[in-house]
């Protein structure tokens, strides 16, 4: 595990774009697995900003994205497929048909699991995984549990992740319950694994994920085991890491 400390918010975003940018560069047809929430949103500037200015080309890229809310359609403007639009997709000279994210809305959980791991398949797996950290250590919406969840699956979110993302909804109330994710064994097929961390109030989870035990409790510490891991956060989320 490489692990680097940015020396803030906007630098570690600019290192992690500039990790998938150089993806993108030796590799134009890369797969890349892509995350949400608030802590990849100044990476994605940083791609869209270089490929406006024509240093980066997307157009024979593809992308499968971590997670997306059960019940929410594209045109959600809380769900995952929204924000990936939002921040990058619209962004980027991307095929919009290359860029995947789980249907919330198929009611049969078994199906769309086994429709999205064809998927990740049949693109000839994930090339780079963008990943964040949650405060109970899920990455995408693999929650603390007592075993790690192999492929992709449907999740009951706990009442930490609704709480935490309750702030993009008009109340706690709307937070669907359950989301589509990547499972545990599908993330770590990833080819490499590009994690990205910030502010204090990570600090707790970010030294049990990176230097504690590796447990199903902090599903976040399996990325020790992974061959080709990256992590960049800044001092406050590396705090409490002792290296």
């Amino acid at each position: 595990m490489r692990i680097i400390e940015a020396k803030d918010y906007q630098d570690m975003s600019r290192k992690a774009a500039h990790i998938l940018a150089a993806q993108v560069t030796l590799k134009p047809e890369s797969v890349l697995g892509l995350a949400t929430g608030s802590t990849p949103i100044g990476t994605y500037d940083c791609l869209a900003e270089w490929c406006k200015s024509g240093d980066l080309d997307f157009s024979k890229a593809a992308t499968v994205n971590l997670d997306e809310y059960r019940g929410l359609d594209h045109d959600n403007d809380q769900s995952y497929y929204y924000f990936m639009n939002k921040h990058l997709y619209s962004r980027i000279n991307i095929d919009p048909s290359r860029t995947h994210v789980p249907d919330g809305t198929q009611p049969d959980p078994a199906k769309e699991s086994r429709r999205y791991e064809e998927l990740i398949r049949s693109l000839g797996g994930v090339d780079i995984q963008l990943l964040g950290i949650g405060h109970d250590g899920h990455i995408g919406f693999n929650e603390p549990n007592s075993f790690f969840d192999g492929d992709t699956h449907c999740v009951d979110l706990t009442e930490m992740t609704i709480e935490a993302n309750k702030r993009f909804f008009a109340s706690a109330d709307e937070v669907p319950r359950q989301a589509y994710t990547m499972g545990i064994g599908t993330i770590m097929r990833a080819r490499k694994l590009l994690m990205i961390i910030s502010g204090e109030d990570k600090a707790d989870i970010t030294a049990a994920a990176l230097c504690g035990e590796v447990t199903p409790q902090v599903p976040a510490s399996i990325i020790q085991f992974h061959p080709d891991v990256t992590v960049i956060a800044d001092p406050a989320a590396l705090s409490k890491v002792k290296r």
